[in-house]
């Protein structure tokens, strides 16, 4: 057997499915009406007869073709693309594009606490005066 193919065990790709969905055998084998130990028969099982699997596809929530044509690296190469929406990153440089220039806002901050304090000082000068 060469190293480029491999088997398309469909039990494996159950079980992948599954752990990513987040969900323990015990919650697919309730959602099946059957137990665990035959979950876990299912995930070591290469082959599964179609209305079997049509049945698991709908616990999970993802279609028979999803099932049949899952692929870890299909998974990996769509998360890294739609990484932040649609941009593709190619390097370690990424560009951030601010609607407004952030020292301005710390200067803005800045003088309104100036402000602030040469408003209080006024305020304690004028109770003073007043005594």
């Amino acid at each position: 057997m060469s190293t480029l193919t491999k088997p398309n065990h469909i039990g494996r790709k159950i079980s992948r499915i599954r752990e990513l969905r987040d969900m323990k055998q015990e919650a697919l084998a309730q959602a099946l009406g059957t137990n665990q130990q035959t979950i876990s028969a299912i995930e070591n099982s290469e082959t599964i007869d179609e209305e079997k699997l049509k049945a698991i596809a709908e616990a999970l929530g993802v279609s028979v073709e999803g099932i049949k044509n899952f692929s870890e690296e299909a998974i990996l190469n769509n998360i890294q693309n739609n990484y932040e929406g649609s941009v593709v990153h190619s390097g370690p440089t990424v560009n951030h594009n601010c609607s407004f220039n952030p020292l301005d806002k710390v200067v803005e901050l800045y003088e309104r606490l100036v402000q602030a304090e040469k408003d209080k000082v006024a305020y304690l000068e004028k109770l003073l005066k007043g005594k």
